[in-house]
């Protein structure tokens, strides 16, 4: 079999996973809202780029560090599989939580004095460095998409396309929700995207489960 028709299918499931996790506003995804809301486009931008610079520093971390980890211990990538399958069905429990919930979301902004665009830049690449949440989340994309006898273009194709799509989407983010209409717009089909994370994090949970070696 063609290697692209070999591994292509674990990075689309991978890149699928990453841009779902994107859609479910966590802390860092409330900041960039509650920033932009705040500060401004520009301030939001900055620290969106931040953000998206803390996710591909964890998105190189993982992804090298299970290749050499793979390329050592072959019983290890069975264990980070079921690590990484309860970790995804943990976030799938939360989505469906999220979903039954009637709260909306609210945009944090983040305390303390108005920040330079650098200032924003770096403190989003610390919010996104030190949220161990981040860790775990890219080991479960990463081993979507890894296999343990997969070439370093696997991991790179991972990793610059995650990466390519967290600067888009982050930077989306902190454009849109520089305006409270758009705030309102995604409050209201809150419930059915968390539905929608849900059921498709206890799939890819599953899955890793079930495809262990």
């Amino acid at each position: 079999m063609d290697p692209v028709s070999l591994y292509l299918p674990g990075i689309v499931l991978a890149y699928t996973a990453f841009l779902l996790s994107i859609m479910s506003p966590g802390p860092n995804v409330l900041a960039v809202m509650g920033t932009s809301m705040s500060q401004g486009r520009a301030s939001g931008i900055a620290l969106a780029l931040g953000v998206a610079g803390g996710s591909f520093c964890w998105a190189v971390l993982t992804a090298t560090g299970l290749s050499a980890v793979l390329a050592s211990y072959a019983i290890a990538l069975t264990v980070i599989k079921i690590a990484g399958g309860f970790y995804l069905l943990w976030l799938a429990y939360k989505s469906f939580r999220a979903a039954a919930s009637r709260h909306d979301i609210e945009a944090r902004n983040l305390e303390g004095k108005v920040l330079s665009p650098r200032g924003y830049f770096l403190r989003g690449l610390t919010i996104q460095m030190t949220n161990p949440k981040a860790a775990l989340a890219w080991i479960a994309i990463i081993s979507l998409g890894l296999q343990a006898d997969a070439p370093f273009w696997v991991a790179a194709a991972i990793v610059i396309g995650t990466s390519i799509f967290s600067v888009a989407i982050h930077c989306v983010y902190a454009l849109a929700f520089s305006t409270r209409p758009m705030v309102r717009i995604y409050s209201k089909a809150r419930r059915w995207i968390q539905g929608i994370l849900g059921t498709f994090f206890a799939l890819a949970g599953l899955k890793l489960l079930a495809t262990r070696t």
